[in-house]
């Protein structure tokens, strides 16, 4: 009888200490709870923690994670959402990008353009933007499970002490009414930039005939249509 308890003592501890070992914490976006990343996170032996992140969808080891389904990674380089979701990855030294679902759907072909209207070739130059401009290294990742088992390696790597001291960029009173114009389908930053030089107001912009508008941008004018049209 001693022996087997002695036994229990050692394997319980053996245990535990495996448990202690491996039980690294990732602190998730609370957007992101119905997410298969999670649960798969917590699968691995993660310890998942909640929270309003202001910057990124997981943090981990210091390292600040924007994750986008494809579909997801397309309409915000359409409405250009994401250029300030990596502007504001930039309060993090270290950042990521993952890309989930290549196994899934094509991020670039002819398909592609048939589907959200955007040309491959666009895709590919705004994902070495991406990389060259804004500095932030893409992942892409298979599926969720995939996306999960990128996290984990990162969570087993070296701990440092993780900063939530970050918060959203505050834009200024020409980024913010540019940012308005971007968010119409086709005003890039140059575009927004010429309409405002012209309009001086958004006022102004919304309540010229789209004969004057199209005078400058051309044919991009069309999306401003949307202004007389009832909810």
């Amino acid at each position: 009888m001693k022996q087997k308890k002695l036994y229990e003592i050692f394997s319980t501890r053996k245990i535990e200490s495996k448990k202690e070992e491996i039980k690294k914490k990732i602190i998730v976006d609370y957007r992101e709870k119905n997410s298969f990343v999670a649960s798969e996170l917590i699968s691995l032996g993660l310890e998942v923690e909640f929270r309003e992140l202001k910057v990124g969808d997981y943090l981990v080891n210091n390292i600040a994670i924007e994750r986008k389904t494809i579909s997801d990674f397309l309409s915000s380089m359409l409405n250009r959402r994401i250029i300030r979701q990596l502007e504001e990855l930039q309060q993090y030294e270290n950042k990521l990008l993952i890309i989930e679902g290549i196994s899934e759907q094509e991020i670039y072909s002819e398909k592609t353009e048939e589907r959200a209207g955007i040309h491959p070739n666009s895709i590919r130059g705004f994902l070495l933007s991406i990389a060259l401009k804004h500095k932030v290294p893409i992942i892409f990742s298979k599926d969720s499970e995939d996306t999960a088992k990128f996290i984990d390696v990162l969570a087993r790597k070296k701990e440092t002490e993780s900063s939530l001291n970050v918060a959203k960029k505050t834009l200024d009173k020409k980024e913010r009414m540019q940012f308005i114009l971007e968010s119409f389908p086709g005003i890039g930053p140059k575009t927004a930039k010429k309409l405002l030089e012209q309009f001086k107001t958004l006022k102004n912009i919304f309540n010229s005939p789209l004969e004057e508008i199209e005078k400058i941008i051309g044919k991009k004018s069309e999306v401003f249509k949307i202004t007389d049209e009832e909810y």
